[in-house]
């Protein structure tokens, strides 16, 4: 067997895939760091945007703890407390929401939240338990890039993104404008007050102001503010008045403001109002205040202006147009080339205080000026009071004065031309007054005080003052005891039971008619009367027709009429004794009961006078009555005479004719009619009330 020499086979062993090695349980880890890196850069995407914010100083802020707040809402939070370069400030870093960031203008306001005790109040207590922390407050805006602040030593007064009004306050004093003071308006806090500042000038102190809305619609050019900080006691006619605001502006101060007339214009932000001391000197500022386009005038005065200063009053018929703005002296030369030096007060006039019109030029104010100097216009000094040294410029109207001009100054400034003034010389007034004091009778005034005091004490010390005391407290005594006796204590019971009855008395009366009946008891009067005052006119008549008739019946034959009437008295005998004539008497006495019953309730109710005047006119009936009843008795003895010659008449004439018939009844006739007349005039005579009283 042969060897053969073969080569060995190259066996290649077969390829493994790299997928052949994989697991699924490496899936695992992967998608854990998968995971893992997507949630790191959720925390990193979410963490905000990182804003520096600039302190003075850093007290209470702890990174990681300390927050930032926008409208009482977490913000964010601090990272990094750190120096400025300097070491002059602290660096806060915070990192905020990111939306939120976007939002913040150049003028974002931030500040530390701590507790503070001031006059405004207490705030930021719940810092205490919690922290501080930092609040934020900003007017929203949209892609905004600025992440670097400076942050505020406290709570800003104005937030921006408040509705409402800014204005400017200026004053003298800084004293009169607090910080965060309170802005009042009829008592209502409708405002604060900003951090004061003094002016490039340094004359006045400004401080900006927030009127919130909706009240800012009452701030006009006719508002003005005053101080209400502390009180002022005014002494007056009535007495003494203490005015304090109130308790809160006595303590931290504040302002208050009102519409002082009428025409006010809407106005501005940043308008610039003068604060005054109270309120009077605020009221009193549109007759007093001068406007900013006032005139510049100047007034050269002969003599001494020792009391003249700055600020002292102009007036024109006691009203105040301007005001002085300042004294100055200057060289003038005389004719001799000489100088001498002079004093010229400078002054301002307000156009709307001369009643010209506010948009009036300086050009027609000065021409307005002219004409008044050339009437009689002249400036000259006078006192603002007898007790005072003080001086003020009056605008006179002195027509009799020579002649003037207002010239122009080598300033340009208008010169009012000036008289002497007729000031009082205190001194001398002074003097006088001591004087009159010394001539006073000092020694006999004290003399008659003396003697007053001594009639004063005589009177005090005598046995009868001393006494009166004692007298006083036994009358008191006695007073008191006849106010707790029984009777005394029973008089208001008494009186009240009286008033019950009169009050049922009252109404009684009112249920009965009383009133009714007594009026119509005096119209049935005045009907009596009336009818008696006819009757009477007619007896007259009567009378004469009487006599009339007793002459024809003296031609008759009586001895014919004295059967006839005889038969007709007998019936009249008859016809007086039926049952209807003898139940008259009973049924006018029942009404004559009536009738007096009435009369007693009316003399009860107070109706005298009424009767009276009633009682009046039925007299004068009755005396016109009377008078004609005088010849009532003759008549009667006519009339008997005619009845005996009518009977023989009548017996001559017959029983049956008709003449005998007629006369026998006209004799019935009159001889009834002369019996009532009689009875009548008898009653009327005994009694002339009888006709009203039936008695």
């Amino acid at each position: 067997m042969t060897d053969l020499n073969l080569p060995e086979l190259e066996i290649d062993p077969p390829r493994r895939s790299l997928l052949r090695n994989l697991s699924v349980v490496w899936l695992v880890p992967v998608l854990a760091v998968v995971v893992s890196l997507g949630i790191a850069w959720k925390n990193f995407s979410d963490r905000g945007t990182l804003v520096t914010i600039t302190f003075s100083t850093a007290a209470g802020v702890i990174p990681g703890e300390t927050t930032l707040k926008f409208r009482e809402v977490v913000i964010g939070t601090v990272e990094n407390v750190q120096f400025t370069p300097d070491l002059q400030k602290v660096i806060i870093s915070a990192r905020i929401q990111k939306d939120v960031a976007e939002t913040l203008p150049s003028d974002s306001q931030f500040w530390v939240v701590r507790p503070n005790v001031s006059a405004n109040g207490v705030t930021g207590l719940s810092t205490v338990l919690s922290g501080v922390y930092i609040e934020g407050a900003w007017l929203p805006v949209s892609g905004s890039v600025v992440h670097s602040f400076t942050g505020l030593e406290a709570e800003p007064i104005l937030r921006p993104g408040r509705k409402g009004m800014r204005i400017t306050l200026r004053s003298k004093s800084g004293s009169l404008l607090p910080a965060g003071g309170p802005i009042l308006f009829h008592g209502v806090e409708v405002g604060k007050l900003d951090v004061p500042r003094i002016t490039d000038t340094g004359d006045s102190v400004l401080v900006d102001a927030f009127i919130n809305a909706p009240n800012d619609k009452y701030i006009t050019t006719a508002t003005r503010f005053w101080d209400t900080s502390g009180f002022s006691v005014k002494l007056g006619p009535s007495g003494v008045a203490l005015d304090v605001s109130s308790l809160g502006s006595l303590l931290r101060g504040g302002i208050a403001f009102d519409t002082t007339f009428t025409g006010g214009e809407p106005i501005k932000d940043t308008t610039v109002f003068n604060l005054f001391d109270d309120e009077d000197a605020a009221r009193q500022s549109i007759f007093t205040q001068i406007g900013d386009d006032a005139v510049p005038l100047a007034v050269i005065f002969t003599g001494s202006v020792n009391g003249l200063a700055a600020g002292a009053q102009v007036e024109y018929h006691g009203f105040r147009i301007g005001q002085v703005t300042g004294i100055n002296a200057f060289i003038e030369r005389t004719s001799g080339n000489g100088r001498v030096v002079k004093l010229r007060t400078e002054i301002e006039i307000d156009p709307q205080a001369l009643g010209l019109q506010a948009s009036t030029g300086k050009s027609e104010v000065l021409a307005f000026l002219r004409d008044a100097v050339s009437n009689g216009l002249r400036a000259r000094l006078v006192t603002t009071s007898i007790f005072s040294p003080a001086l003020k410029i009056e605008l006179a109207e002195l027509p009799d004065e020579p002649k003037a001009e207002m010239i122009i100054g080598a300033d340009s400034v208008p010169v009012l031309p000036s008289v002497v003034s007729d000031l009082p010389d205190l001194n001398a007034t002074a003097d006088g007054m001591l004087k009159r004091i010394n001539g006073l009778p000092i020694e006999e005034l004290m003399q008659q005080a003396i003697s007053l005091m001594a009639s004063i004490e005589a009177v005090a010390g005598s046995d009868d003052t001393r006494a009166a005391p004692g007298a006083l407290v036994k009358l008191l005594d006695d007073t008191r005891g006849l106010i707790n006796k029984d009777d005394t204590q029973a008089i208001p019971t008494e009186l009240r039971g009286a008033i019950v009855d009169l009050r049922k008395v009252v109404e009684d009366l009112q249920k009965r008619g009383a009133s009714e009946k007594l009026v119509t008891l005096l119209e049935n009067a005045n009907k009596v009367s009336a009818n008696l005052d006819q009757a009477s006119q007619s007896f007259p008549q009567l009378i004469k027709d009487l006599q009339e008739l007793a002459a024809k019946a003296k031609g008759l034959k009586a001895e014919e009429l004295i059967d006839s009437t005889t038969k007709l008295i007998q019936d009249a005998n008859a016809v007086i004794g039926t049952d209807g004539m003898k139940s008259l008497p009973a049924d006018l006495s029942g009404a004559l009961v009536q009738i007096q019953a009435a009369l007693k309730e009316l003399r009860e109710g107070g109706a005298v006078d009424n009767v009276n005047a009633a009682l009046a006119s039925a007299k004068d009936a009755a005396d016109s009555v009377a008078q004609a009843a005088d010849g009532l008795p003759k008549l009667t003895a006519e009339l008997d005479a005619l009845v005996g010659k009518a009977n023989a008449l009548v017996a001559a004439y017959g029983a049956k004719s008709n003449f005998n018939d007629q006369t026998l009844q006209l004799l019935r006739d009159l001889q009834a009619a002369a019996k009532a007349a009689t009875q009548l005039a008898r009653t009327i005579e005994r009694n002339p009330n009888s006709l009203l009283i039936g008695r």
